[in-house]
């Protein structure tokens, strides 16, 4: 059972201890993921915080870079139910949600409920741009609402409940593009890129010489949803959640903050989702880093994963070649770090 003080410290000797705890389990998980996973320190680090800040994750790259080993060893590192979804073009919303099915219960035939495999805490959604739009569509309520609505009835899903989704990039054949609605409801976007020399020497003499990783389970549920709620106690100043306010409004093509390049470039700007995925980011990473408080830094840090996803570009600028990261990179670096003064 987890402390309660951990979840709502009440004095400044709880909070130190609970940041401490926090640290201290983060750094446990970390562990027992690098034990099976070579590199991304990055995209291990972007996970795990949307595991303590109850968000969901999208990671993105081509096929055989570890992304599902890294979802499954995560699974293996906590005690939770795992669940798996290989989305397929034929794959139908019922084959996630469930569907109602008839059953003879005490002689009579009735409608009951058979749970999909969307009632799990950890789900790998495995590709998930390789089904329809319509099927990813279901995945909605589940990500953004924690139930599943099926024949009028309302489902609830456990908690707590993460979605780590894995995606191949989207010039690839067979894939289609997740709807802007979907894409908001990933607290992180993160890129899983190719390993260096050393890492995949690692990887080869991990996996090709008959040894199997000894990843072992060291945090609950219940602890989980205790860190969520600490990480929203962390303090942040009026003039640091200030910055993440204008860095989102920065986003907005036409806005008061709009940083040139967006004005010309950018079709679609950042939702409010994107500023509390900032923030509640930040307040992770001070606790990872053993502060009691968040600073800009913190921010500048998680602003990429947080943006990437939620900015869409405008015709001319994908007709310039440019990236969604490119521009975000650019905001991020001529935001003042104050607001201007008022004329």
């Amino acid at each position: 059972m987890a402390d309660p003080t951990i979840a709502d410290p009440k004095t400044p000797d709880e909070a130190q201890a609970a940041a401490e705890a926090f640290r201290r389990d983060f750094l446990a998980v970390r562990a027992e993921v690098g034990k099976a996973v070579v590199g991304h320190s990055s995209v291990v680090d972007g996970v795990l915080t949307c595991l303590f800040t109850g968000g969901h994750a999208l990671l993105e790259g081509v096929p055989g870079l570890g992304k599902t080993l890294l979802v499954r060893t995560l699974a293996r590192a906590l005690h939770l139910d795992f669940s798996r979804i290989q989305f397929t073009p034929d794959l139908m919303p019922a084959d996630i949600t469930g569907t109602e099915v008839v059953r003879d219960v005490d002689g009579r035939r009735e409608f009951v409920f058979e749970k999909g495999p969307v009632f799990g805490q950890i789900l790998l959604a495995d590709e998930i741009n390789r089904a329809t739009p319509k099927t990813q569509s279901a995945m909605l309520e589940a990500m953004q609402e924690r139930s599943v609505t099926v024949g009028g009835h309302t489902h609830i899903l456990p908690n707590p409940f993460f979605v780590m989704a894995t995606q191949n990039p989207i010039e690839q054949e067979g894939v289609y593009p997740l709807p802007e609605a979907q894409l908001d409801r990933f607290f992180f976007k993160l890129v899983v890129g190719y390993s260096d020399r050393e890492e995949l020497a690692e990887i080869l003499t991990r996996t090709t010489r008959g040894t199997d990783s000894d990843v072992q389970p060291v945090l609950d549920g219940e602890r989980i949803l205790a860190y969520q709620q600490l990480v929203t106690k962390v303090a942040i100043a009026d003039h640091v959640q200030d910055y993440a306010v204008r860095l989102v409004l920065s986003t907005h093509p036409g806005g008061q903050y709009a940083h040139p390049q967006v004005n010309q470039f950018v079709r679609i700007g950042a939702s409010p989702r994107a500023a509390q995925a900032i923030v509640l980011a930040a307040k992770c990473r001070a606790l990872v880093k053993g502060r009691p408080s968040v600073s800009i830094d913190d921010l500048k840090d998680v602003a990429l994963p947080a943006l990437r996803h939620r900015v869409a570009l405008n015709f001319e600028g994908e007709a310039e070649g440019l990236t969604t990261d490119q521009v975000v990179r650019n905001v991020i670096e001529a935001l003042p770090l104050e607001a201007p003064a008022a004329v």
